[in-house]
């Protein structure tokens, strides 16, 4: 028998009987999950990560290693049971180096896994052989689907800052106002340059991050802004892209906390960056600009904990998001770090489907409360012993071995699934007393019906799904938990459906 038969039967046969054993009878213990597809809330324009920091040395392994992770980030492809190869990425983050890299221990940067290259030189020429593998990675996510690409800017270039450092002294802005023109300049270059390289075109830029933190210590490249150095940088930046016919928009903030969005904070001229950037009558205004994309973007650090505080945060965000027409925000970048309250310590990489839970938590909490139109994990490929990667390796910059994670599979549950153009609709579960522990979101697009179901419950919740006087078709169940990656599997929706103990489950559908 051909082994392709063998894995039919399996896919056809034997996991529909084993799901059928899994499935509740009993009406008492029932929650029940309404979908409403008349209400309807943002449209989705992706799920991403980025190439930070390993990328530049995973990028130069050996091919076969490089081209498995790249299919466990971006492949939308599937197992012959029909489980996922990856889980399709839908944007990837580029890092534009400030130069550290060239700098070696000289520049400060100690850690040289969190040193980039530039493609700047000293003598303002350009070489576009640096930051190679990262450009590899940008390629491999092309070739598997990708067309939407951001390259992001910790700290402008070397040859652009005060101290000559990719880092800054004492709090203080990097790079003077005499140099926005020359920094705008160089990106609308990377822009052309990147394009000429790879056939790829940014089609975002971000060029500040986390503008609210002082970034004067020697772990990475960054540099701090305050509201009126943005808005001055950004209007040069926007100027150059008009002179050089550069179509990238242009991304602001990657607030390093979502309430610097919508609130003054502790950094006096960094925070309210919502109306300071977007209502007409303020004097850093940017929402006239021809290159602005209409989007604030917010990381998710610090704000996740205890839950019931998460939410009101978010709640006070969308909120202020909406004051602003056609505005939206993006969660542009996560990991999990700091104690969280005792919730969950971000030391400690962890492979298990704890951090995946918590991970997938925090999605949920930023799609439905905050009505984020995009999410981004922090970094794709970690080295490191840390909570904040979703594939992660052995600290060798020529070849090593790969470990992909529960929370890689967790994004899955999402980014697989819920492509860009998809529109968050609503679901209610008919248990409240569940209702953190059972999380519930829902996706419609066009036809095709996604959701995702968070179960932290030590046991299994049955559920039925209600969605009126629709029908679903074609149900698939995707898995992610202890024991399986994505796994997939068929059911009935007619039944009642055991969600898995400390799971994260995905069901799609066509709904008619």
């Amino acid at each position: 028998m051909r082994y392709t038969s063998v894995f039919k039967i399996i896919a056809w046969v034997i996991i529909p009987l084993l799901l059928s054993s899994v499935q509740v009878n009993g009406q008492d213990s029932i929650v029940t999950i309404t979908v409403d597809q008349t209400k309807t809330y943002q449209t989705i324009s992706h799920f991403g990560a980025s190439d930070a920091w390993a990328c530049q040395f995973v990028g130069k392994w050996p091919v076969e290693k490089k081209d498995k992770i790249a299919d466990l980030l971006f492949s939308l492809d599937t197992l012959e049971d029909g489980s996922p190869v990856g889980i399709a990425l839908s944007l990837w983050r580029f890092n534009i180096g400030a130069g550290s890299a060239e700098q070696g221990e000289q520049g400060g940067v100690r850690d040289e896994w969190r040193r980039e290259e530039s493609f700047l030189n000293s003598d303002g020429t350009y070489n576009w052989n640096k930051q190679a593998g990262q450009v590899w990675f940008l390629k491999a996510a092309k070739a598997r689907g990708v067309n939407k690409f951001l390259g992001f800017i910790n700290s402008p270039p070397v040859n652009f800052t005060r101290n000559g450092k990719a880092y800054a002294t004492a709090g203080k802005t990097n790079i003077g106002a005499d140099r926005y023109g020359a920094f705008a300049d160089y990106l609308s270059a990377i822009i052309k340059g990147v394009k000429s390289l790879s056939h790829i075109e940014f089609n975002y830029i971000s060029p500040v991050n986390e503008p609210q933190w002082d970034w004067s210590d020697d772990k990475q490249e960054g540099c701090p802004y305050n509201n009126t150095e943005i808005a001055g940088l950004v209007k040069s930046i926007d100027s150059s892209f008009t002179r050089n016919s550069i179509d990238t928009k242009i991304t602001i903030a990657e607030a390093g906390e979502i309430n610097y969005l919508f609130s003054a904070g502790d950094k006096p001229g960094k925070g309210n960056q919502v109306t300071d950037f977007f209502g007409a009558g303020s004097p850093n205004y940017l929402g006239n600009l021809k290159h602005l994309n209409k989007v604030i973007l917010g990381h998710s650090y610090f704000t996740t904990s205890p839950a019931a505080a998460a939410v009101k945060l978010r709640a006070e965000l969308a909120q202020s998001v909406s004051t602003v027409p056609c505005l939206s925000f993006w969660q542009s970048e996560y990991c999990i770090l700091g104690s969280n309250n005792g919730e969950i310590d971000g030391n400690k990489r962890d492979l298990g489907i704890d951090a995946a839970l918590y991970m997938a938590r925090v999605i949920h909490t930023d799609l439905t409360a905050a009505n984020a139109a995009a999410w981004n994990w922090w970094t794709a490929i970690s080295p490191f012993d840390y909570k904040d990667g979703l594939i992660y390796v052995d600290k060798s910059k020529t070849g090593g071995n790969y470990y992909p994670s529960k929370m890689l599979w967790a994004l899955g549950n999402y980014s697989r699934f819920v492509r860009p153009g998809a529109v968050r609709i609503d679901a209610v579960s008919s248990s409240s007393a569940s209702s953190e522990q059972l999380l519930v979101s829902a996706f419609k697009d066009r036809k095709k019906l996604t959701i995702i179901i968070v179960n932290t419950n030590q046991g299994a919740v049955p559920i039925k799904i209600n969605t009126g006087k629709s029908k679903i078709k074609y149900a698939r169940v995707f898995t992610t938990s202890s024991s399986a990656d994505l796994k997939a599997g068929f059911i009935d929706v007619k039944d009642a459906i055991a969600m898995q103990p400390r799971s994260i489950t995905t069901i799609t559908g066509i709904i008619q």
